[in-house]
């Protein structure tokens, strides 16, 4: 799935930053940047993710922007964040759902919250070393100290990525980070 105009990413032009901020923004300057050199090896990342974002460059700069600006939201709840789900339990886990005040959906609601305050952060530094991981990968995989750094990164060992990483290109080793720990220490 496309992420929308506002969700932030980062592109490279080879070892380097190119643009970083909103997709349309990043997808204009990595339309531009082909534009005066086709051969540029650009990857446009999403921020949240650290996959690769596919752009589709055709037409002018507004085009770019319009088809990124996503689908038009029906009326109700969707547009308050709500999603719908399927969710498989035995009948003895409805039962005690359907019994619980404000019903299953409210009872899931804060059993989920519980457990993520439960949680110290452990779920979401996960999520950021898998995302910084999947950046890696692909502009990081043939770099000197990968591997190493692959594991500093998996033992949430910063200091040891670091040291890993010194030698990369500034802005991948930099980037990187950023995907892996800065979610983190916002928490904090």
């Amino acid at each position: 799935m496309m992420p929308d105009a506002d969700h932030l990413s980062t592109a490279f032009d080879g070892n380097t930053i190119l643009a970083r901020g909103r997709l349309a923004d990043v997808a204009v300057a990595v339309q531009q940047r082909l534009a005066e050199r086709p051969e540029a090896a650009v990857l446009t990342f999403d921020d949240a993710t650290g996959r690769v974002v596919d752009l589709d460059l055709r037409g002018t700069p507004a085009e770019i922007v319009a088809r990124l600006g996503g689908e038009a939201r029906g009326r109700g709840r969707p547009k308050l964040g709500v999603v719908a789900r399927e969710v498989t339990l035995l009948p003895r886990h409805w039962e005690w759902l359907s019994a619980q005040p404000g019903g299953a959906s409210q009872a899931l609601r804060r059993l989920i919250d519980e457990a993520r305050r439960g949680d110290r952060g452990e779920t979401q530094g996960r999520i950021a070393r898998e995302t910084a991981y999947r950046f890696m990968s692909a502009l990081a995989g043939n770099v000197a100290g990968f591997e190493e750094a692959t594991r500093a990164l998996f033992a949430n060992d910063e200091i040891g990525f670091f040291r890993q990483a010194a030698g990369w290109p500034a802005d991948i080793r930099t980037y990187a980070q950023e995907l892996a720990w800065s979610a983190a220490r916002s928490e904090d």
